[in-house]
């Protein structure tokens, strides 16, 4: 076994082998359609190698080095069908279908021009390198800005200049005079050990744009409370931590709200619409709060808000409309006449350090707030310089 025949048969077993990695991906991926497109994508491409062989051991090379080119192509294709399920940037079909068979046409059209011409060499490497650069806008048009994907946009610009680079270099240095010849080549060894390569970069990269996405749902699921749609304790602290760096400089204003006679719901209506009132109150807050607003399930029946940027008398007149919302909707499960309630404790702060400190503050408004009979919001306002005593300023109904 020569060099270049070594290389076709290692490319054979790379291209199964992400196959079959990709097929294991799309089991834990959102974008599983897309890892089954780019799994299709390797199974197929993985065949040109068995045909490369066919062509210089067999006596039908014509067909088998057809079958070469189309499974290559056919292959690349597949593959901007996966990238544009994956970045959201979907590829039209009519336009791969067209472009797939006029490149084998043009294979077809150049196999009996002389070999080691630019004409041949270059019109052969073409079709590559355009569908390489097809997926690469791909990404350029998707809304994913992220370092891997940059690194993998440039990686396919580098794959389709890699392209045109070898129809150069099969004229430099030969590829033999007909395509049986090609596998015996010099050029065969230089082409199979960079086609190589590019199939296993490309392939790591995207399988790590597939396994960061999966971490990121993950991580996502960790920090969601399952039954509210909020962010549970951990994901809140989290959140909070990542949207003050963000915005570092108050005003900032917190809210902690805390459903009125929770228990009295479960222990007479049962756990089931108990459920669905946490379930209820968090879709609430999830469409009422700012989009830069973090929101979190603390404890039972107990959820927090921070407001970055938002000084404390704009957060009381938010907290009084939410409170009026909770009051006004009934509950799936409930009698339609039950009606819940929430009170509400807020607490302004400037620094992000100050955070710990200031939930203590809205948890003492919170505290008084129920103490004044519930269904209402009070804020914690800190007691004057003479006094040792804080106090808190009410707005109840």
């Amino acid at each position: 076994m020569n060099g270049a025949n070594f290389f076709l048969v290692m490319n054979l077993l790379i291209g199964l082998s992400f196959c079959v990695v990709f097929l294991i991906v799309s089991t834990r991926s959102r974008s599983a359609s897309a890892a089954r497109w780019i799994a299709s994508a390797y199974a197929i491409a993985s065949l040109s190698t068995v045909a490369e062989l066919l062509v210089a051991y067999t006596d039908w090379p014509m067909f088998f080095a057809l079958m070469a080119f189309s499974t290559v192509l056919g292959g690349m294709v597949l593959i901007r069908i996966g990238i544009g399920k994956l970045y959201g940037v979907p590829a039209n079909p009519w336009f791969l279908g067209i472009f797939f068979l006029a490149s084998v046409f043009l294979d077809l059209v150049i196999y009996d021009l002389p070999r080691g011409t630019f004409m041949h060499s270059v019109s052969y490497q073409v079709p590559f390198a355009l569908i390489m650069v097809h997926s690469a806008v791909a990404i350029v048009r998707s809304s994913r800005r992220m370092l891997i994907d940059r690194v993998m946009l440039v990686l396919l610009i580098l794959a389709g200049l890699q392209f045109m680079a070898k129809g150069v270099l099969a004229v430099l240095v030969g590829a033999g005079q007909t395509a049986k010849d090609y596998v015996h080549s010099y050029y065969a060894l230089v082409s199979q050990s960079t086609t190589g390569v590019f199939v296993v970069i490309i392939g790591l990269m995207l399988l790590s744009v597939f396994v960061l996405e999966i971490m990121a749902d993950e991580r996502t699921n960790s920090e969601v409370d399952s039954l509210s749609g909020v962010y549970n304790r951990r994901g809140f602290d989290t959140h909070c931590d990542l949207a003050l760096r963000r915005r570092s400089s108050g005003p900032h204003s917190l809210i902690l709200c805390d459903l009125d006679h929770f228990k009295k719901v479960n222990d007479t209506y049962g756990h089931f619409s108990g459920d669905s009132v946490i379930r209820h109150f968090g879709g609430l807050l999830r469409a009422s709060v700012p989009d830069d607003a973090v929101v979190g399930r603390i404890g039972g029946e107990e959820f927090c808000i921070l407001l970055p940027g938002v000084p404390l008398d704009a957060a009381v007149m938010f907290a009084q409309a939410l409170r009026g919302s909770v009051a006004m909707q009934t509950v799936q499960g409930l009698p339609t006449g039950f009606h819940i309630t929430a009170s509400f404790g807020l607490a302004a702060f400037q620094h992000a350090h100050e955070l710990s400190m200031v939930m203590r503050h809205a948890d003492k408004a919170l505290y008084d707030a129920k103490a004044a009979g519930r269904n209402c919001v009070r804020q914690y306002r800190a007691a004057p310089a003479f006094s040792v005593v804080p106090n808190s300023s009410s707005s109840c109904t």
